[in-house]
């Protein structure tokens, strides 16, 4: 492959590095710099090898591994090992019990934070205590972009309760945000994590409670006056400061809830952050019949994409919001980047403007053509399987040779475009990392074959995208996977007092935090893949999830634009479209490529999978 060329540079470099790990081989094991091929990815083999992993690489596998093996492997086809793990039916009784395990894992977590964290943001899930911002050192941005000391784990929690159909403890929740939080607070938050984790909450949990169906049992509340509607309203009132004072229209990273943008406020930006906040914004300007917020976050997408490459037509990954010069010249998919594409087409599915549909075609086509690398196709043909790469957004010339979790994302982005071949073979390259480590590195390096950033703080991205693909495909592949993921956080992250951050996903150490997304998705995802029979999946129901993973139905009075009263049509590019339009528009939509035959094999024929497996060090 002519891509290969381009790491060849990168790899004599590194020759270096690896002569000096050769003597020292005290330091390979921590590192896991194994090396079986002289380039990253080897040739798919002809031939059926050894296994990819036994158990004992799959933590847990003995507790419900038995009965999987007892009920559902006799009918596996072939002596190759991945199909004997893999295929066949997924027995309803293991189905069940790991449904009641992931409800499980959400009730430890949401007790614990309830319990010793309360009315705190998040959960020390170690010392079992609570913890808010960082009031003795204000440059903890990893800590005070998020906290902003509005019981934060509780308010991303409120959907979740409610797609466990847990009435009585989702009513009682309300109540207390209702009754306790405020957001008139000397917080300096970033507007992106209120936006995504916070707004986008309340307004999940409005939509629940105002539902007239009540899909998930009796979510209403006494004498409810639409008091989350107004604090949703409130919090975005707060953050509109970010959105003034800047020549680009591209918003400030960071508010005060009560002073405004700071003074010594930075003026550089990542695109996921400035450009992921068109669905709670726009789900507030039209439950409300106010167009300022949607019109401010849509002004900040259209700035971001006006200053794409005119070369490759790619984004880079931090942008100055007032010169509009891009500071960091990374295209990729994941951080910096990741939701700016998810919420273009999220956006279109859930309000119908065509603009926010072409948007999305053109950065999906460009990147296709830019950052996707190896063989054509997943499923079939010769070569390095498909890859997506960081590259420079001006040339398209590789950058590094690291891609990072939050990526795990795409293939369920690809699921809701309709490219699922695609999507199947990156989401194994994702599950393959996650069987070696038994949690996905917050950055790996595929050259080397490990982790550059090696924390894992609870992110749910792989089983968002395994969730996605269940849904789309119904293979029971991806069962084994979720049940893999859930035995790993299990084994290796629980803690005394919920869940904790992976300090070290080879040494398996921890960290002393469990992030609210944990309950918000990660919990979430794995619950509804293995929950059938959720009102979420019944027929007739619409539902789109958040970035965050919060659920928002997909309904009529999203889709009635609230342009007129500010620009003209023809300016604006308004256009109610149906789902139809998404579907004539969609160029690489392949949801036929995977036929009823293939039900119950495996998604991805065992010699690429087992060529993957190869390509992280498993094997």
């Amino acid at each position: 492959m002519q891509w290969r060329s381009l790491v060849l540079g990168l790899l004599l470099l590194r020759l270096g590095l690896q002569a000096l790990l050769t003597l020292l081989p005290a330091l390979a094991p921590g590192l896991c710099l194994r090396r079986r091929f002289p380039f990253p990815f080897p040739p798919p083999p002809a031939l059926p090898g050894p296994p990819a992993a036994t158990t004992d690489n799959h933590p847990g596998s003995s507790h419900w591994g038995s009965l999987l093996r007892r009920d559902s492997l006799g009918g596996a086809a072939g002596d190759d090992d991945y199909e004997r793990r893999y295929s066949g039916a997924f027995p309803p009784q293991l189905r069940a019990r790991l449904r009641d395990a992931a409800r499980g894992m959400f009730v430890f977590g949401y007790d614990s934070y309830m319990q010793h964290a309360f009315p705190r943001d998040e959960l020390d899930p170690l010392h079992c205590c609570g913890r808010g911002p960082d009031l003795e050192d204000p440059s903890n941005l990893n800590i005070n972009d998020v906290l902003g000391n509005y019981s934060l784990t509780l308010i991303d929690a409120l959907d979740t309760l409610a797609v466990m159909g847990n009435s009585s403890e989702f009513q009682k929740a309300v109540k207390l945000v209702i009754d306790t939080v405020s957001f008139d607070k000397d917080s300096t938050v970033q507007v992106f994590e209120a936006t995504i984790r916070v707004l986008g909450s309340l307004l999940s949990a409005h939509i629940i409670i105002t539902d007239s169906r009540q899909p998930f049992g009796d979510m209403t509340i006494k004498d409810y006056d639409n008091e989350l509607l107004h604090m949703a309203h409130d919090l975005a009132v707060r953050l509109l400061p970010a959105f003034e004072n800047t020549k680009t229209g591209i918003p400030y990273p960071r508010v005060n809830l009560k002073k405004g943008v700071p003074p010594d406020s930075h003026n550089e930006t990542c695109t996921a952050g400035a450009g992921s906040l068109l669905v709670e914004f726009g789900i507030l300007s039209r439950l409300l019949g106010d167009s300022t917020f949607e019109w401010v976050a849509r002004r900040a997408v259209k700035a971001l994409w006006s200053l794409r490459s005119n070369n490759t037509g790619l984004l880079g990954n931090v942008v100055n919001i007032q010169t509009g010069h891009w500071v960091g010249k990374q295209s990729g998919l994941g951080a910096g980047s990741d939701s700016f594409y998810e919420y273009l087409l999220k956006s279109y599915i859930l309000f119908g403007e065509r603009e926010d549909l072409e948007m999305f075609n053109d950065a999906y086509r460009n990147i296709q053509n830019h950052l996707r690398r190896g063989r054509e196709a997943c499923n079939e043909g010769e070569g390095d399987p498909p890859l997506y790469v960081n590259v420079n957004m001006f040339t398209g010339q590789l950058m590094n040779t690291w891609i990072d979790s939050l990526q795990a994302f795409f293939p369920g982005l690809q699921v809701l475009i309709g490219d699922v071949e695609d999507a199947i073979c990156l989401h194994a390259f994702y599950y393959a990392i996650w069987k070696r480590y038994g949690a996905l590195p917050e950055r790996y390096n595929w050259q080397l074959q490990a982790p550059d950033v090696p924390f894992y703080p609870l992110r749910p991205e792989l089983v968002e995208s395994t969730y996605l693909l269940y849904q789309a495909t119904k293979n029971p592949f991806y069962l084994h996977v979720g049940m893999d993921i859930l035995q790993s956080l299990e084994k290796y992250t629980k803690a005394k007092c919920g869940y904790a951050t992976l300090h070290h996903v080879v040494e398996k150490t921890k960290e002393d935090r469990m992030e609210s997304f944990f309950l918000s998705e990660t919990c979430k995802y794995l619950y509804l893949l293995f929950d059938e029979e959720n009102p979420l999946h019944q027929s007739g129901n619409k539902y789109m999830f958040t970035t965050e993973g919060h659920v928002v139905s997909v309904d009529e009075r999203f889709r009635t634009s609230l342009w007129q009263d500010i620009l003209p049509a023809a300016e604006h590019g308004a256009h109610n479209g149906k789902h139809n339009d998404f579907r004539a528009l969609n160029f690489s939509s392949n949801c036929n490529r995977v036929p009823d035959e293939r039900r119950y094999l495996l998604p991805l024929k065992s010699n690429y999978m087992r060529q993957i497996d190869r390509m992280v060090g498993l094997i």
